[in-house]
C-alpha cells in the first residue's frame, strides 16, 4: 500500500472564498511549518454588490429543444486576461510588486484548491444550492433557475514557467490527492449533480493565464456529455446486465490495436471513434465511479502514467527540425454523476488536443457545431501508430 504524505490546510481568503493549500513538503507535512492562512487584500463581500444590494447566483435557462442548461454568467465578461508575468493572480505572493491582487497569500506553494473570483456557477446565501426551476415569462416550456454550483481553480506549480507535463512525479501525485479531495467534498454539497476536474493548456484553447493551473466544476445539472453517455449505457445495463464503459475497456483490451501503455491499475488507448486528431483515453481497470474511490496505489500508479501521457503528446507533432511541439489540448476526468446513472458511468480521463498538424487547427464548423455531426481528420489506429512510437516508459 502506498500512501501520499499530503497536508491539506484550509483557510478563507479576504471574500470569504474558501481556499485550501495541498503541501507534499515534509517540512509542512509535519506541521514543522504552516502557510499564510490571512489574506490582507481589502476585498469586499462578494455576496453585496457596489450599492450594498445581496448578489444573486448566475442564472441558467433550459434550452426547451434539446434539454439542456446553459448558465448565463455575464459577470465574466470583465475578468483577468492574459496579464503581464508581474501581475499573474495565480502566482504565490511577492513582496513589492507591482500587482497586489494576487490570489494566493504565501509566498510559495505546493498545489492550491481555492474559489474562482469570477465563477459561471455560484451558490449565494439568497439562491443556495438545489434551489428549483421556475418559468420565464409566464412560459412552462422556459425553465430557468439559479446556476447555484461551484467552481474552483486548482494550481498545479508555483512556477510561471512550468506546466503540468513537467512538474515530477511526487507534485502529480500531490494534484491527483486534490482532484480526490474535491471530488468527494463537492460532491456532497446538496443540489450537485456532478463534479468536473479539468485542464485548458495552451492559448489556442482559449487560456486566459498562462500560469499552470485547472479548474473543478460542480454543476447543478447533468451536462450534455454525461447524458449522452447515459443514454447508451442505461439500456446496455438493462439489456445485459453490464457496465458498458468497463466492457468497452475490454474490448479495446481484447484487441490491443489501440493500446499505448498500461501499468499495474490503468490503460492508456485511443477509443476506436476518436473524434479528435490527437485523442487518448485513460482508464482505471478496476470500475471505479470517480476519484474519489480511487485507492492509494491506484493513485500513486496514475501519477507517472498522467505524466507520460502529457509527455506523448508534446512528442507527436514535430517542426520541420525534429523539434518537438507543445501541443495545445484539454484533459478532463470523466465521472459518474453524484446520484441519477452513477452506477452506469466509469471514470475515465479524455485527453484531445486541437492540432491537427504542425501550425494547423481543427475547427469546429458547420456539420460539428451546427449538427453536431463529427467528421474525423485521421483514424484512431493511425493516432495510436504514432503515440507509441513516441511514448516512454519513463518520466522526463
Amino acid at each position: 500500500m502506498t500512501t501520499a504524505a499530503v497536508r491539506r490546510t484550509a483557510t478563507k481568503l479576504a471574500d470569504g472564498r474558501d481556499f485550501f493549500y495541498f503541501d507534499d513538503n515534509p517540512e509542512y507535512v509535519s506541521g514543522a511549518k504552516t502557510r499564510r492562512l490571512d489574506d490582507p487584500r481589502p476585498l469586499g463581500d462578494r455576496f453585496v454588490d457596489a450599492t450594498g444590494a445581496p448578489v444573486a447566483a448566475p442564472q441558467m435557462r433550459r434550452d426547451p429543444l434539446t434539454g439542456d442548461w446553459i448558465p448565463m454568467a455575464t459577470h465574466r465578461m470583465n475578468r483577468t486576461f492574459l496579464p503581464p508575468a508581474d501581475a499573474n493572480p495565480l502566482a504565490p505572493a511577492r513582496p513589492g510588486a507591482s500587482y497586489s491582487d494576487g490570489e494566493i497569500p504565501d509566498t510559495d506553494y505546493d498545489v492550491v484548491v481555492f474559489e474562482n473570483r469570477f465563477p459561471s456557477l455560484m451558490a449565494t446565501p439568497t439562491t443556495p444550492l438545489g434551489s428549483e426551476p421556475e418559468p420565464i415569462e409566464g412560459e412552462e416550456l422556459f425553465l430557468a433557475a439559479p446556476a447555484a454550483g461551484r467552481c474552483e481553480v486548482i494550481c498545479f506549480s508555483p512556477t510561471l514557467e512550468q506546466n503540468l507535463a513537467g512538474v515530477g512525479v511526487q507534485r502529480m501525485r500531490t494534484v491527483i490527492e486534490a482532484w480526490a479531495d474535491r471530488t468527494r467534498e463537492l460532491s456532497a454539497l446538496p443540489g450537485i449533480k456532478q463534479v468536473f476536474c479539468f485542464e485548458n493548456h495552451g492559448a489556442d484553447i482559449g487560456v486566459t493565464l498562462h500560469h499552470p493551473h485547472g479548474q473543478i466544476y460542480a454543476y447543478p445539472y447533468i451536462t450534455p456529455k454525461t447524458r449522452s453517455m447515459l443514454d447508451q449505457a442505461v439500456p446496455y445495463r438493462e439489456r445485459t446486465g453490464r457496465n458498458l464503459h468497463a466492457d468497452v475497456l475490454e474490448a479495446e483490451l481484447r484487441s490491443g490495436r489501440r493500446i499505448i501503455a498500461q501499468s499495474e491499475h490503468w490503460v492508456l488507448y485511443v477509443p476506436v471513434a476518436s473524434r479528435w486528431p490527437l485523442e487518448m483515453h485513460l482508464a482505471p481497470k478496476r470500475t471505479v465511479a470517480d476519484l474519489a474511490q480511487l485507492t492509494d496505489d491506484e493513485k500513486a500508479d496514475l501519477a507517472p502514467l498522467y505524466l507520460k501521457m502529457l509527455q506523448a503528446g508534446n512528442r507527436f507533432f514535430v517542426d520541420p527540425d525534429g523539434s518537438p511541439i507543445e501541443v495545445n489540448y484539454i484533459a478532463g476526468w470523466h465521472q459518474a454523476p453524484v446520484g441519477e446513472g452513477r452506477e452506469d458511468l466509469r471514470l475515465h480521463l479524455q485527453y484531445f488536443s486541437f492540432l491537427r498538424s504542425p501550425g494547423k487547427l481543427k475547427y469546429l464548423a458547420g456539420s460539428e457545431s451546427s449538427m453536431w455531426a463529427w467528421v474525423s481528420d485521421t483514424a484512431p489506429e493511425k493516432i495510436a501508430d504514432r503515440l507509441r512510437e513516441v511514448y516512454k516508459d519513463e518520466v522526463e
